[in-house]
């Protein structure tokens, strides 16, 4: 570009990031809602109306195979994480290889919903999303793709329920052993002084962790982005491209949503304080769920970069999933988010998933 150029790139970015909408409008993937209850929204992706023909004639011939994708979010984050813009869209990617992808939204969490636990996701709202996108595919099996604690919920919902039609499951990031997680000795230690009984009474105080606390906690993380935020957009000002993927972000991290008390106080005692996921057995109440007990193969990806959910900690889960047909584990560049919907997602993390759920096609009886 010449200086002029450059000049006029910079003064539209700077406008439209300081007084306008911003450099690049929401453009999600298009989607038609099949269920839509209380935090248990469930959609399917469909294909954009504006896809050129050329595009849409070598999605026809690369397809895989015409399989059902259930995307399972964590708490905390909004399912949007699987869609955040075109280039940074898992859901996108899904339909480029000629599945079915869909996404089941949990929604706004307030402190009417203080009294929903782990049992609301495993026992009723992943069962119903996996069993209604089955019969949306004619009955077809269904292949779980969970992020974060997404993908826990998904490998417990598996071994609680056997009889769920669930093909396989892949878990991006998601912890499955609470020890190698940083912080968390100090936390435990902590915890000591009071018996665990301090974080439980300010939960049932609160009602749970509200929306602000968990994107503060989540900028925290992130610390480094946020205090070299000024320098980062001077140093980019001419490039649209890296600037609308920090509004991406930036608008994810806005509709974070809190944790209903219940799940929290739960996480807190049996994952935080016991380490029961790392144990491959989770305790709810009376209530055993072995990890064992998964049996559709399984995909892990963690990132050696990730500091939320540390690869340790992804990779514990080879360890504990011993009824599995089989259990993969592949690494990603990138932070917690970028594993999943980073620069370098599509050939890494979307490109294991791929080759895992053709595989997984390919042991399926016609």
């Amino acid at each position: 570009m010449n200086i002029a150029d450059t000049v006029t790139i910079a003064a539209r970015n700077a406008w439209a990031l300081t007084f306008g909408p911003g450099v690049e409008a929401p453009d999600p993937t298009p989607s038609t809602v099949l269920w839509d209850e209380p935090h248990r929204q469930l959609r399917r992706f469909e294909q954009r109306a504006d896809l050129d023909s050329a595009q849409a004639e070598f999605d026809t011939a690369t397809a895989a195979t015409d399989s059902a994708v259930l995307l399972v979010p964590p708490l905390a984050a909004p399912a949007s994480c699987f869609d955040l813009r075109r280039d940074q869209s898992m859901a996108g990617f899904l339909l480029e290889t000629g599945r079915t992808p869909y996404v089941v939204d949990y929604g706004d969490i307030t402190f009417g919903d203080r009294g929903m636990g782990f049992e609301e996701w495993i026992d009723e709202i992943l069962p119903e999303a996996v069993l209604r996108t089955s019969a949306d595919q004619d009955g077809r099996p269904v292949d779980l793709v969970g992020w974060s604690l997404g993908g826990t919920l998904a490998l417990l919902t598996a071994a609680a329920h056997p009889e769920l039609p669930i093909r396989s499951i892949t878990a991006v990031g998601a912890p499955l052993d609470y020890d190698k997680l940083a912080g968390i000795p100090q936390l435990r230690a902590a915890a000591k002084l009071t018996g665990g009984l301090g974080m439980s009474t300010l939960i049932r105080a609160t009602g749970g962790v509200p929306a602000p606390l968990t994107r503060f906690a989540y900028k925290i993380t992130a610390w480094d982005r946020e205090l070299k935020r000024p320098w980062f957009i001077a140093n980019n000002i001419t490039s649209t491209e890296t600037l609308a993927r920090m509004e991406s972000i930036d608008r994810f991290m806005a509709e974070m949503p809190g944790y209903p008390g219940r799940f929290y106080d739960q996480l807190w005692r049996r994952m935080i304080l016991n380490n029961d996921i790392g144990k491959g057995v989770v305790q709810l109440g009376d209530r055993h769920i072995e990890l064992a007990q998964v049996s559709a193969p399984v995909l892990l990806v963690g990132g050696p970069s990730d500091v939320i959910a540390p690869a340790a900690a992804v990779e514990a889960g080879t360890r504990t999933l011993t009824g599995a047909a089989t259990v993969r584990y592949e690494t990603a560049p990138g932070s917690h988010l970028g594993i999943l919907t980073g620069p370098e997602a599509r050939a890494t993390t979307w490109a294991y998933l791929d080759k895992f759920l053709a595989e997984a096609n390919s042991h399926t009886p016609l």
